[in-house]
């Protein structure tokens, strides 16, 4: 029987008496915040930052606003997740090979969003680029789901096929 005592720890994670947080607490206890506050703040980020792009609808016309209201929000959204996971977790996310390039393009996309309107000055150019910040969003969102960008890039092409 004694040759069996080790099974049930190695299932259960190798015998190590820490139990798991499921919002990934950190484990040198730098975070001061307690679950239930890292939830408001994830809440609270991702509201704001959705109220920033939806306000930022409202002076389109005046490009500087727009860009920096619509580009403030998007980052208040993205980041909200830091919260959850942490500052450090969540730039290593970012930066693996599995979505680095979307990061790059999204971040990109950001600092042109932020080029056309605060230097430019041109209503167009930053219409192209915060639509070119959408885009590089959604493909970076996609990048967290199992095979959703290839899901939605056969869907593309099979949309924009011409052949019949």
């Amino acid at each position: 029987m004694e040759r069996f005592k080790w099974l049930p720890q190695s299932l259960l994670g190798g015998g190590q008496d820490q139990e798991e947080d499921p919002l990934g607490e950190f484990d040198d206890g730098s975070c001061s915040l307690s679950p239930l506050q890292r939830l408001y703040g994830f809440a609270a980020s991702l509201v704001v930052g959705l109220a920033f792009m939806l306000l930022s609808l409202i002076v389109f016309y005046k490009p500087i606003k727009f860009a920096i209201m619509f580009t403030f929000g998007n980052l208040l959204a993205v980041g909200s997740t830091a919260f959850l996971i942490g500052p450090v977790q969540q730039a290593r996310m970012m930066l693996d090979p599995v979505r680095i390039y979307a990061t790059a393009v999204y971040v990109g996309s950001v600092i042109l969003a932020l080029i056309c309107a605060l230097w430019i000055h041109s209503k167009v150019l930053t219409l192209i680029a915060i639509i070119s910040e959408i885009c590089a969003l959604v493909w970076y969102s996609l990048s967290y789901v199992p095979f959703a960008r290839r899901m939605v890039s056969e869907l593309l092409i099979s949309c924009c096929d011409t052949e019949i």
